[in-house]
């Protein structure tokens, strides 16, 4: 009797935790619910308020969010003042007139909202553009509103009006507008050598010998004395090809090619400045380098006349410069030239001629810190220093040699991702303008006086106000972000957590969200929402994050994000973990997995999964060849499988330039024998940025070594996937995990919008 107790009791636990849990049409709903599109200012709130600058300098709007719709306010800088921007039910009966049909008040969707005096408003709604008078309500339709004449785009008039500069059979030619006389500036221009073209990323041919985009680009110095420009090198270039299957008219493919170098290919697009002097009508040569189109040479006018700044990165992106290039004497002087050992990433310079100052953000501290170089003396000094990282110049105040930036890491005990606002001076005062605890996201107005701040942890919800850039001074409340709908259906913010990574000493951070229904009782499979790209991070550091992952945890999962060494936004040391090894950025992945396990009963690690996009794509695939023991299911969508079959730039930054044995020892492709959990490979058909080449070339890999595994081809489908492909992908990557991870039998026949 005791036995047949026991063997109930045990098949009633069995039936608890298996049948019991099989998913229902409710659950999918539920996750369907918590979607961004469907949750995001629906069933929560003002997560994040954009804020609209008046170009008149009086003041802001933004929408207010709730149950009851939206709501236009404004705030007025004078009144110091939040309000209603104007009638809704007034506006709303004024739109139903004029249009013939109901408009609802609640439901006014306007835009580039201007106020043109204190009695008239502009705004554009139902693709048309009216002006409303906010005493009376009159609205006037401004259907056939004189345009201003656009300048042709492939002419550019200088800024004295005197010249138009064009091009004609590959040349760049110059035109005087006043007696239409004609000079042609360039003589050795033709087909694939293009004077005055640009490259563009994305420029497609039609059929190998299709012609490539016609394109125009100069530069005219401020005084219209000079006028700076490239050639376009194409003849050595090499392409990447795409078959175009998903055109209904069409019962072959239409093969289409880009110009898109791969790491190591010296047959690229080369791009040579060019710079002339317009009262000699003459080229005037420099020395600045002809470079590949991932490592050309930007120009900059100065404000005086014949003095440009220029900047490049010399292949492999381990030299930067700064150059100030004197075309009147045809001499240049270097400003900056700046080495490091493995990379230079996100090298910003500004010229403040009128200090006579050059301000630069680099890491050679260590640390990325604003730097000072005096124009006169080249002395450069540092304008910050300390352990932490600048993420961002937000304002620069010439006049009054003010630098707005944004760090993270500065202030003692917070999260090192969170970051604030600081002013410096260029005398090295640093002040601190948002001392709230959490992530700041600013906005400046035009002329710098003030900034909206969106501030908020992905735990603490969203506060939005305006301050003065002065001091900081909190001068209105515009929105708090509400989600007690949610709250009250059982919704809890995602836990954040730490550990140690795997060189033994850097703390470092993740998340984790739980879905609505989560009861500690039960044991939960984990997922790794990954992104490794060594030139962002994962960790959620705003409420309006809060949400990114909760849809399908609510089908049953534990799903985490975590930024491990290797990623940005830390010291370089850290960063430099991913140098010529990105393969291995997911070892503190599996740490953090593991210690995951460990501290909570209902993480089940013998259940992982993984997913990602582009180099989370390839991420996923890498977890599932190289750590195949942890990880057992994953979706690869749209992954760089292979680094060697990349766009040049990213892999020559992150995983080294020249390309040598590193490359083939992180290539999903070359390790796809070690596959032995459940892989979907996903890409668009027509993506033109990872190019679906090397998913293929993964599949060929998986199958030579006899690896089960599944494949869907978006035909249509670029990068990114939109409309019904990307609701039809989300279907398939949810049931994906809900039948190979979970173990139940999906449900197809549901809808991803409400």
């Amino acid at each position: 009797m005791k036995y047949l107790i026991n063997f109930v009791f045990f098949a009633f636990l069995g039936f608890y935790f298996g049948n019991g849990q099989s998913l229902t049409m409710e659950d999918y709903e539920r996750a369907v619910s918590y979607s961004y599109s469907n949750a995001y200012n629906k069933s929560v709130f003002n997560l994040h308020t954009e804020v609209n600058w008046f170009k008149n300098k009086s003041g802001l709007w933004f929408i207010e969010y709730s149950d009851e719709g939206r709501q236009y306010k404004k705030y007025s800088f004078k009144r110091n003042k939040t309000e209603l921007f104007f009638d809704h039910n007034k506006l709303a009966n004024s739109l139903s007139n004029i249009l013939k049909d109901t408009v609802s008040a609640n439901e006014l969707n306007l835009s580039k909202i201007e106020l043109i005096d204190d009695v008239l408003l502009s705004f554009s709604a139902f693709d048309k553009t009216f002006h409303l008078n906010l005493e009376t309500y009159e609205l006037e339709l401004k259907e056939t509103e004189r345009q201003k004449e656009l300048e042709n785009e492939f002419e550019k008039k200088s800024p004295d009006g005197k010249w138009l500069a064009y091009t004609k059979d590959y040349n760049l030619f110059i035109k005087s507008v006043a007696t239409d006389e004609e000079y042609k500036l360039s003589n050795d221009g033709k087909k694939n050598y293009e004077y005055a073209s640009y490259y563009g990323w994305y420029d497609k041919m039609e059929g190998e010998n299709g012609e490539r985009p016609k394109r125009f680009e100069v530069n005219w110095s401020p005084d219209s004395k000079w006028l700076a420009t490239n050639v376009i090198d194409l003849q050595q270039a090499e392409k990447m090809y795409l078959l175009d299957w998903s055109i209904d008219s069409l019962y072959k493919p239409k093969l289409l090619s880009y110009y898109r170098g791969s790491p190591g290919d010296t047959t690229m697009v080369h791009v040579q400045p060019v710079f002339y002097n317009i009262e000699a009508k003459q080229e005037v040569k420099t020395k600045l380098p002809k470079n590949t189109h991932i490592n050309q040479v930007s120009v900059r006018w100065s404000d005086s006349s014949g003095i440009f700044y220029a900047d490049y990165m010399e292949r492999g992106f381990k030299t930067s410069f700064v150059k100030e290039v004197n075309l009147s004497t045809n001499s240049e002087r270097i400003l900056i030239k700046e080495t490091s050992e493995t990379n230079i990433d996100n090298f910003y310079y500004k010229v403040l001629e009128k200090k006579g100052r050059l301000i630069f953000l680099s890491q050679q501290s260590g640390w990325r810190q604003l730097y000072s170089l005096d124009l006169i003396t080249s002395k450069i000094t540092p304008l910050t220093n300390g352990n932490y990282f600048i993420n961002d110049i937000s304002y620069i105040d010439e006049d009054n040699g003010v630098v707005y930036f944004l760090a993270s890491g500065k202030e003692d005990g917070e999260n090192p991702y969170h970051q604030k606002l600081y002013k410096v001076s260029l005398k090295g005062e640093v002040t601190l303008l948002t001392p709230e605890k959490g992530h700041h996201d600013i906005s400046f107005s035009e002329d710098g006086l003030y900034f909206a701040d969106n501030y908020s942890t992905v735990q603490i919800p969203t506060k939005t106000v305006v301050r003065s850039s002065k001091n900081g001074k909190v001068l209105a409340k515009l929105t708090q972000a509400d989600v007690s709908k949610v709250i009250s259906k059982g919704w809890k913010a995602p836990e954040v957590f730490q550990l140690t990574a795997k060189d033994g000493k850097t703390t470092i951070y993740g998340a984790i969200w739980k879905p609505t229904n989560f009861d500690s009782l039960k044991s939960y499979p984990i997922i790794d929402a990954t992104y490794t790209g060594p030139h962002t991070q994962r960790f959620p550091k705003s409420f309006r994050s809060a949400f990114y992952n909760q849809d399908l945890s609510e089908l049953g999962f534990i799903i985490m994000q975590v930024d491990g060494l290797g990623t940005s936004g830390r010291s370089k040391a850290f960063l430099n973990h991913s140098y010529k090894d990105m393969g291995n950025n997911l070892e503190d992945h599996v740490l953090a997995i593991k210690y995951l396990g460990e501290k909570y009963k209902w993480i089940d690690t013998e259940k992982v999964g993984i997913f990602g996009h582009s180099a989370g794509g390839y991420d996923t695939g890498r977890a599932m060849t190289a750590f195949p023991d942890v990880y057992k299911v994953g979706v690869a969508s749209s992954g760089d499988h292979d680094f060697r079959m990349e766009k040049a730039w990213w892999p020559e930054m992150y995983q080294g330039w020249p390309v040598d044995e590193t490359y083939e020892a992180v290539s999903n492709i070359t390790n796809a024998k070690n596959l032995k959990g459940k892989l979907l490979l996903v890409h668009g058909g027509l993506d033109d940025n990872v190019n679906p080449s090397a998913t293929f070339k993964f599949a060929e890999a998986l199958i030579k070594a006899d690896k089960d595994f599944d494949m869907l081809i978006i035909p249509s489908q670029r990068h990114g996937y939109v409309g019904k492909y990307r609701d039809y992908f989300i279907k398939r990557r949810w049931n994906y995990f809900v039948e190979h991870l979970l173990g139940e039998k999906p449900i197809w026949n549901f809808s991803l919008k409400l």
